[in-house]
């Protein structure tokens, strides 16, 4: 049975693929299956302490995730002027007499807006059953970078998914559309433990390995309709 969550973006949306660079601006159109399994850790180890959250963390690992985004969605380009460190010692940036570390420098940005709800749909192991999955799903507040602020907006349950939901972490070899926008999206690999998400582990968190994060490419229904120097428009292709 699947976990729907409903949800009312309030903010604007950005998360970097998993192999972009520190510096890179460029964003996903939709949360990863990792960033959601990462909110619910986080919610469960707040609401349920650290100790429930590492007990629940396979279950949560092996979560299957589905999504349905709005019609449209918007991605807005910009640029902001963010801190660098400075490459050779600190520096009198600013002329007050005192040198720093840190220095302004211009990035660019991308910035999703969605056009509507949000639905998120969860499915975990049916042998096990011990997650609370509804209260966990109701405390999740952000999706992606921190800022990017949801507003939860109700549940239901499912048998099967209804049409325009994406399955965001599908078994190997699941058909795909031929019609929609490609996403590498990252996932948790299947022997990643709880030290690795711990981000007080001395253990490291390496793309590309089993005990790491995983990439899955993953064809969103949606196509590029409109697009300019400061936005392009992606709307709904289902077929």
């Amino acid at each position: 049975m699947w976990h729907i969550a409903n949800y009312e973006p309030t903010s604007l949306f950005s998360l970097r693929p998993a192999n972009a660079t520190s510096s890179g601006g460029k964003t996903l159109l939709t949360p990863t299956p990792f960033a959601i399994k990462m909110a619910l850790l986080d919610v469960a180890i707040r609401v349920y302490g650290v100790q429930r959250g590492k007990k629940w963390f396979p279950q949560l690992r092996d979560l299957q995730v589905a999504i349905q985004l709005p019609q449209h969605l918007v991605v807005i380009n910009t640029f902001i002027k963010i801190l660098r460190p400075h490459k050779a010692g600190t520096k009198d940036t600013f002329g007050t007499g005192f040198e720093g570390p840190m220095g302004n420098t211009i990035a660019y940005r991308e910035l999703v807006q969605f056009g509507g709800l949000i639905r998120l749909a969860i499915k975990a192991d049916d042998t096990k059953g011990e997650l609370p999955l509804p209260k966990l799903l109701s405390q999740v507040h952000y999706l992606g970078k921190r800022g990017g602020f949801i507003q939860y907006a109700g549940f239901e349950w499912m048998d099967r998914l209804s049409e325009g939901f994406v399955w965001l972490n599908p078994p190997a070899n699941s058909p795909f559309s031929a019609f929609g926008t490609m996403q590498l999206l990252d996932d948790c690999g299947p022997k990643m433990t709880f030290e690795h998400a711990d981000v007080f582990s001395n253990k490291n968190l390496i793309v590309g390995k089993p005990n790491g994060r995983i990439l899955n490419p993953v064809v969103l229904p949606y196509r590029l309709a409109k697009s300019s120097r400061a936005y392009s428009l992606y709307e709904y292709n289902g077929r």
